[in-house]
């Protein structure tokens, strides 16, 4: 009994070491745990990762389009000897019109394969090989996103692709600077080529834009989002305060039906029974006549019916034949006399003109200007 009490307090105090222990690395800051350090880069896979090789032979094939034939043609050398640097081997089907890449045995990095039938994917998808040999790189990754389904209708399907792109290619290369990602639209798909966290902005505005959202709005969103992302101390801090809420202002109205059923008022007695056709001849009387009587009725009755419809088609034939209204003549009004020209007049004065020489003055000129000259013969006199 005398041995076992030391023993008690010793756990006790190896509990509160422990507790110590663990409470050390929680004083550290999470934001720095998980942010990464800038410039920070994943080594790169080498020969000596993986010395022995593959096991196995790895394959895969793609179908391309008639009309990138030739550019495939002219640009295989180039697509070869970009994956042979990676010991992948390239073979072009122009029979079938297929693309294959398959590794080899001196193949060492098992991803490659799957970045190589990337590369074929976006080669026949009209991506240039300037753009798609970038997928080989370890920071980068791409993405087909299937745009075709998204929307029914074939015009409405042509105008949100349109929209996608912009007035010319304006809204496309917007996306592109603020993601740092290569987007092609071709088709019924877009292809996308640049880091994750921009693949993931590109796929969003894509998508937003097949379900009718201009993509200016989420331009705005990723124009915020990199300006926050400058600053240190709000990495760490939610940006929802800061980013930009729209709302839809156009709201569908629920198409109203033309012919509206109006509800008749709920009675718990069953409606009456309709009349058979015997009861309406009883009403009628024409039950109790014989066969000629009711067929001569009826004769009498289409024949009545016959008569409506000759004299209706007669009116119809009748008024090509009516005249149609004149129009009133309308009178002309009379000059009013404050308006009338004096004609006489005019002609006195036409006459006076023709007697009259060019340049010639007129009698009264004439005598002022006599009685002017005998006024200076006076005065110097």
């Amino acid at each position: 009994m005398a041995s076992s009490l030391p023993i008690g307090p010793v756990p006790a105090a190896g509990k509160s070491e422990f507790r110590n222990q663990k409470s050390k690395p929680e004083s550290k800051d999470e934001s720095e745990l998980l942010t990464v350090p800038d410039g920070w880069k994943e080594p790169a896979f080498s020969k000596e990762d993986n010395p022995r090789g593959l096991l196995e032979e790895s394959s895969f094939a793609t179908l391309f389009p008639k009309y990138r034939e030739a550019y495939l043609k002219e640009c295989w050398p180039l697509v070869q000897k970009a994956l042979n640097e990676h010991h992948v081997k390239a073979t072009l089907d122009l029979i079938e019109g297929s693309m294959t890449v398959c590794t080899t045995k001196k193949t060492f990095d098992p991803y490659i394969i799957i970045r190589a039938r990337d590369l074929i994917k976006l080669l026949a998808r009209s991506v240039s090989f300037e753009q798609a040999v970038r997928i080989l790189q370890d920071d980068i990754a791409c993405d087909i996103i299937k745009i075709g389904s998204l929307v029914r209708n074939k015009e409405r399907f042509v105008k949100r692709r349109q929209r996608l792109i912009g007035p010319k290619g304006s809204t496309l290369k917007a996306l592109e600077l603020l993601t740092n990602c290569y987007i092609m639209v071709q088709g019924n798909t877009v292809s996308a080529i640049g880091p994750f966290s921009g693949l993931k902005e590109v796929r969003k505005v894509v998508l937003d834009t097949m379900k009718n959202i201009h993509p200016i709005y989420n331009i705005k969103t990723l124009m915020i989002k990199r300006e926050l992302a400058k600053d240190s101390e709000l990495r760490s801090q939610s940006w929802e305060r800061f980013l930009p809420h729209f709302k839809h202002k156009n709201v569908n109205k629920r198409k109203e039906p033309k012919k509206k059923t109006v509800k008749k008022a709920y009675t718990p007695f069953p409606p009456p029974q309709p009349e058979s056709q015997i009861d309406k001849e009883l009403a009628s009387g024409e039950y109790f006549l014989k066969a000629n009587q009711k067929k001569r009725q009826k004769m009498e009755a289409i024949k009545a019916k016959q008569a409506e419809a000759l004299s209706k088609r007669q009116e119809e034939r009748n008024k090509a034949f009516i005249p149609p209204k004149e129009k009133t003549v309308v009178k002309p009004k009379e000059a009013s006399t404050e308006t009338k020209i004096d004609v006489a007049a005019i002609k006195e004065k036409v006459k006076k003109a023709k007697n009259k020489k060019l340049g010639a003055l007129t009698a009264e000129e004439v005598k002022l200007k006599v009685e002017a000259d005998e006024k200076k013969k006076k005065k110097k006199k």
